[in-house]
């Protein structure tokens, strides 16, 4: 379930109670009158199962509440009430395949802005790759894999697409070059630092590395394997399953790619580093399209689903 908390101008309450008290799913509504001081106006407060929120949300929206008023939407760990649970009988679809299409933008809002922690997290697993494919230890790369953030830019690619929302496909993107494009500069320089005091040599990585070459030699797989994590990335973001997330970021070679490919152009292979970008933008591409094709696969599934309740 979801908690709903609302401020509405005066004139508008009626109608907000009105659409809330005929939406299926929704239980426990409370007016509060002139409860509001900053916007000034009504306290309204329900709770709505999960599977009808994006449906309510939307229509709230309507009535110009963003904009006049405030919509609040919280998590409900735990709701004991029998009209509760008759409310999610009553709502269609199950709550775990629900859809939060406002709550998702702003998620993938947050995760794809370019801070200093969104650059810090890149450049540490970069590095932290770039000393796993040097001593061909696979745990550093798998390391490496769970400390990068990439997946939240990628992620708003994708719902900008769907959202049809440029200012998120921009914010998105840049954060996705720029900490990509800083991350392997850093990892350059400290690739010749760990050469200059005798940790990396280049014997090293011109060796055969089983355990970690997979990174500079693209195949079909790769892109499978993209694919498949890019459906698992976004079912678990629009079904509140993060801890999912971190699966995903062990399953693509993102990082790891592009530690190769820093340290590789520092000794002048550029087999390797060519071979590396391959494979980095083989992954991207593939978390994309499988993703924006998940996000429009539920649209369609939740919209013939409403339209037949």
């Amino acid at each position: 379930m979801l908690h709903l908390r609302l401020i509405t101008p005066a004139d508008r309450t009626d109608d907000v109670v009105r659409l809330i008290e005929t939406t299926v799913g929704t239980a426990h509504l409370v007016v509060l009158p002139g409860a509001a001081r900053d916007p000034a106006g009504d306290v309204v407060m329900c709770d709505v199962a999960r599977e009808a929120g994006d449906e309510l949300i939307g229509a709230l929206r309507a009535f110009d509440l963003d904009r006049t008023g405030s919509i609040a939407v919280e998590d409900i760990d735990l709701s004991l009430s029998h009209r509760a649970d008759r409310a999610e009988q009553e709502a269609p679809g199950e709550g775990a395949d629900a859809v939060l299409w406002e709550g998702l933008t702003e998620a993938t809002h947050e995760e794809s802005t370019l801070s200093v922690t969104y650059l810090a997290f890149i450049t540490l697993a970069t590095m932290i790759a770039a000393c796993g494919v040097v001593l061909d230890n696979a745990i550093l790369i798998v390391g490496a894999m769970a400390v990068g953030p990439e997946f939240g830019p990628l992620a708003g690619i994708c719902t900008a697409l769907i959202r049809r929302r440029p200012r998120l496909a921009l914010r998105s993107l840049t954060a996705l070059l720029v900490g990509f494009a800083v991350a392997m500069l850093v990892t350059v320089g400290f690739s010749y630092l760990m050469d200059g005091v005798g940790l990396f040599t280049k014997v090293q990585l011109e060796a055969e590395r089983p355990n970690t070459n997979f990174i500079y030699r693209p195949d079909a797989f790769s892109f499978v394997v993209a694919v498949l994590a890019g459906i698992a990335g976004i079912l678990s973001l629009t079904s509140a399953k993060s801890g999912a997330l971190v699966g995903v970021a062990i399953s693509v070679t993102t990082v790891p790619a592009a530690a190769n490919a820093a340290v590789a152009f520092t000794y002048s292979e550029y087999r390797q580093a060519w071979g590396s970008t391959e494979q980095l933008l083989l992954n991207l591409l593939g978390i994309v399209l499988a993703g924006t094709a998940t996000l429009i696969a539920q649209k369609l599934f939740w919209r013939r689903r409403r339209e037949r309740t």
